[in-house]
């Protein structure tokens, strides 16, 4: 969920992730049955019952973090460390195998996120709180305990026979983000509270809706990604992004950068660019084998 929401006084963070989830899942289902046709008698669905409730758990817990009174800058710490916890989710529960190379590009990529995060956003303020630090730890576990779930589902579908299609993982997947979401929403009453809140604010509701249908139209992409590859590498796509977000700010906006974030900069370039080069040299290996 977008950061500045926190700050709005919509606390209601459970009745948000319902908003964007039921955009995924109006989205993920047209375009399921345009282009990839109608299977979801033959899929498992617990997998993504289970992927679906941590994700949004995620997602709420990164939310409510800020609303506790984490600040910013700790916040978005915490999403670059996301990484961490996807490759240790693999590794446990996905029986994943990583190189000394993959491991050292993951920890510069993060390194270099962390320093850019928090150049020039050192300044004195209050103190994050204890209940605020203890979400964003619920949020990484969520996130590290879904990665796993993804690549060990993945492997369970090839040995039936079905591979996963992008815009049906997108539907599942929120379909039980919705539910979740819906659930706790109810148990926490946030659904009175937030409709009052949206009609005394309708510019506001506008904003929440466009960055709803941003989502889906975004998360097409990441799902492309996931059934394609795995979570780390969607977890190296959407930190990259964080980079490029953060030079395109800089370049276009006038926003100065001190040598901290420079440094950043440097860092996580030199990992994403590693991290292109081993995957390209991989494919390329691939390629040769099948060919002999």
């Amino acid at each position: 969920m977008p950061e500045s929401w926190a700050p709005m006084g919509l606390a209601d963070s459970w009745f948000l992730q319902v908003i964007e989830a039921v955009a995924n899942v109006v989205l993920g289902f047209v375009l399921m049955l345009a282009i990839e046709g109608f299977r979801l008698h033959k899929m498992p669905q617990f997998p993504y019952l289970v992927s679906g409730g941590l994700q949004v758990s995620a997602k709420y817990f990164t939310t409510q973090s800020m609303v506790a009174g984490v600040s910013f800058p700790v916040a978005t710490l915490a999403k670059s460390s996301k990484m961490v916890p996807v490759l240790i989710g693999q590794l446990l529960l996905g029986s994943a195998k990583y190189t000394t190379r993959e491991y050292l590009n993951v920890a510069l990529i993060v390194a270099g996120t962390g320093l850019v995060s928090m150049a020039g956003k050192s300044k004195a303020g209050k103190q994050d709180s204890l209940m605020g630090l203890l979400c964003l730890i619920g949020s990484l576990a969520c996130d590290g305990t879904v990665a796993g779930a993804q690549k060990s589902q993945k492997k369970k579908l090839k040995e039936s026979g079905l591979t996963e299609k992008n815009f049906e993982m997108q539907f599942l997947t929120n379909f039980y983000m919705t539910l979740t979401a819906l659930g706790f929403a109810a148990v926490f009453q946030e659904f009175g509270p937030a409709m009052e809140f949206i009609l005394a604010n309708p510019v506001i509701f506008t904003k929440i809706v466009l960055f709803a249908a941003c989502s889906a139209v975004g998360q097409a992409f990441i799902f492309f990604v996931i059934s394609e590859f795995d979570s780390l590498v969607c977890s190296t796509v959407t930190t990259t992004r964080k980079i490029f977000s953060v030079l395109l700010s800089v370049f276009t906006k006038g926003h100065s950068m001190n040598a901290q974030g420079w440094s950043g900069i440097g860092l996580a370039c030199l990992g994403i660019l590693s991290e292109l080069e081993d995957k390209f040299s991989k494919s390329g290996e691939k390629s040769k084998e099948k060919t002999k």
